[in-house]
C-alpha cells in the first residue's frame, strides 16, 4: 500500500516541486485516487482538457509501478503546460504547443483583418475618387453654363445699347426738325410781314399740325393704359393717377392751341388740323362743352343725386357761356361786314380817299384782333368744363367719361376716313 503526500513549495520541507513528490506504497486502487486528487488540487488553474488527460493517465496507472506512473503523469501534465512559481502564485502558463497554435491563429486572423482593412480602405479610396470626379464634373458643367449665360447677357446688353443709340439718333433728328419748324413759327409770332407772309403763315400752321399729331399719338397711348386699368379692375388710387395724367395732357393741347392762335388764328378757327367729320361739329376751333356733357352723362349711370345735379348745373352754365360767345362772334362778324361794305373803302385817286381807305382797314384789323380772344375764351371754357367734371365724378366714373370722349372723337376720325375712301362713280 502506498500513500502519497504532495507538498506545495511553501509547505514542503525542502521546497519540492511536483516532480519531487514522495510516494508511499498503498494499494493500486488508492494510487489512482491519490494521483487524481493530487492532480486536481495542484492543477486547478489548468484547462479542462489538461485535467481530463491527467485523469486518463492516472486511471491507466495501476499496471505501472509507482515511479513510472508518476513520471508518466508528470510528462503528460507538463507537455500541456508549464507551471511557474507554483509555491508563490500557482499561476499556469499555457503550453508551448498551445501558444504556437494560438499565435498562428492570431497571425492568420490579423492577416485576414489586415487584408479586409486594406480592401475597405481601397474601396473607400475608390469611392472618394469617384465622388471627387463627379463633383469636379458638376463644377465644370456649372462653370460652362455660367459662361454661356454671361455670354448671352452680354449679347443682349449690346443689342439693347445699340437700340438705345439708334433711338437717340432718331430723337435728335426729330428735335432738330421740330426746332427749325418752331423757329419758323416764332418769326410769324414776332410779326414779320412782307411778301413772305403767306409762306410764314403756312409754316406756323405746319408746326401746329405736327405738334397736334404728336399730342394725339400720346393721348391715344394714355387712353389705352386707362382702358386696360379699368378693364382689369384696378384700385381707385391707380385709376386716379391715370385720370390726372390724361387731364394734364388735355392742358397741353390747350397750350398748343393758344400758341397756334397767335401764329394763325384762321387756321385754328377753321379746324384744318382736324378731320372733315370733326370740322362738321366744330365750334370756335373745338368741341361744344354742353354737347359733350350730354354724351358723357349717358355712360356714367348710376349717378348720385348730388352728382347728377352737379352735371346738370355744369351743363347749363356751359350752355350759357357758349351762347354768350356765339353772340359775341355774331356781333363781330356783323361789325366786320359793315366795316368792309362801307363805300368809303373804295380807293380813289385823291389823297383823302386813300387816307379814308387806310383808316377803315385799320379799324377792321382792330376788330379782327378780337377774334383771337374769342378762341381763347372758348378753349378756356372747354378746359374748365373738363376740370369741373373731374371734380364731380369719382375716379372710375371720370375714367369712363374720358374713355367716352376719346371714343367719340375716334369714331369721327374713322367716319372721315371712310368718307374719303368711299367709291366714287
Amino acid at each position: 500500500m502506498y500513500s502519497s503526500h504532495l507538498y506545495r513549495g511553501e509547505n514542503s520541507p525542502a521546497g519540492f516541486s511536483i516532480g519531487d513528490a514522495v510516494l508511499t506504497p498503498k494499494s493500486s486502487s488508492n494510487l489512482a485516487a491519490a494521483t487524481s486528487s493530487a492532480l486536481h488540487l495542484q492543477f486547478g488553474a489548468l484547462s479542462h482538457g489538461s485535467m481530463a488527460t491527467l485523469e486518463m493517465v492516472a486511471s491507466a496507472a495501476p499496471a505501472l509501478d509507482v515511479a513510472a506512473a508518476a513520471a508518466a503523469a508528470g510528462r503528460m501534465a507538463f507537455s500541456r503546460g508549464q507551471v511557474e512559481n507554483w509555491g508563490d502564485s500557482t499561476m499556469v502558463v499555457s503550453s508551448t504547443r498551445t501558444d504556437t497554435s494560438t499565435d498562428v491563429e492570431i497571425e492568420d486572423r490579423n492577416k485576414t483583418l489586415g487584408s479586409g482593412q486594406q480592401g475597405a480602405t481601397a474601396c473607400a479610396d475608390s469611392s472618394a475618387v469617384s465622388k471627387g470626379k463627379t463633383g469636379e464634373q458638376k463644377s465644370l458643367r456649372r462653370l460652362a453654363q455660367n459662361r454661356e449665360a454671361a455670354k448671352k447677357s452680354r449679347l443682349r446688353k449690346k443689342a439693347y445699347v445699340q437700340q438705345l443709340e439708334s433711338s437717340r439718333l432718331k430723337l435728335i433728328q426729330l428735335e432738330q426738325v421740330l426746332q427749325r419748324a418752331r423757329q419758323q413759327g416764332i418769326l410769324l409770332a414776332n410779326g414779320f410781314t412782307s411778301d413772305h407772309s403767306y409762306s410764314i403763315g403756312g409754316n406756323a400752321a405746319l408746326v401746329f399740325d405736327m405738334e397736334y399729331a404728336r399730342w394725339l399719338e400720346d393721348h391715344q397711348r394714355q387712353i389705352n393704359e386707362l382702358r386696360s386699368a379699368l378693364n382689369s379692375q384696378a384700385n381707385n388710387e391707380d385709376l386716379r393717377l391715370l385720370v390726372e395724367s390724361v387731364m394734364s395732357h388735355y392742358n397741353e393741347v390747350f397750350r398748343l392751341k393758344s400758341i397756334g392762335t397767335k401764329s394763325d388764328v384762321f387756321h385754328i378757327l377753321s379746324g384744318m388740323w382736324t378731320t372733315p367729320a370733326e370740322r362738321c361739329f366744330m365750334w370756335l376751333g373745338g368741341f361744344r362743352s354742353s354737347e359733350l356733357l350730354k354724351i358723357v352723362v349717358t355712360h356714367l349711370e348710376p349717378l348720385t343725386d348730388q352728382q347728377l345735379m352737379g352735371i346738370c348745373n355744369l351743363q347749363h352754365s356751359s350752355q350759357q357761356a357758349e351762347d354768350a360767345l356765339s353772340q359775341g362772334m355774331e356781333a363781330l362778324q356783323q361789325s366786320l361786314t359793315e366795316t368792309l361794305a362801307s363805300a368809303s373803302l373804295v380807293p380813289a385817286d385823291g389823297p383823302d380817299n386813300v387816307s379814308n381807305y387806310m383808316g377803315q382797314m385799320t379799324m377792321a384789323m382792330s376788330k379782327l384782333s378780337t377774334l383771337e380772344n374769342f378762341i381763347r375764351q372758348a378753349d378756356l371754357l372747354r378746359q374748365q368744363t373738363l376740370q369741373q367734371m373731374h371734380r364731380i365724378l369719382t375716379a372710375p366714373q371720370a375714367a369712363r367719361a374720358l374713355l367716352t370722349i376719346s371714343d367719340y372723337f375716334s369714331r369721327l376720325r374713322a367716319l372721315s376716313s371712310l368718307w374719303l375712301a368711299r367709291p366714287r362713280d
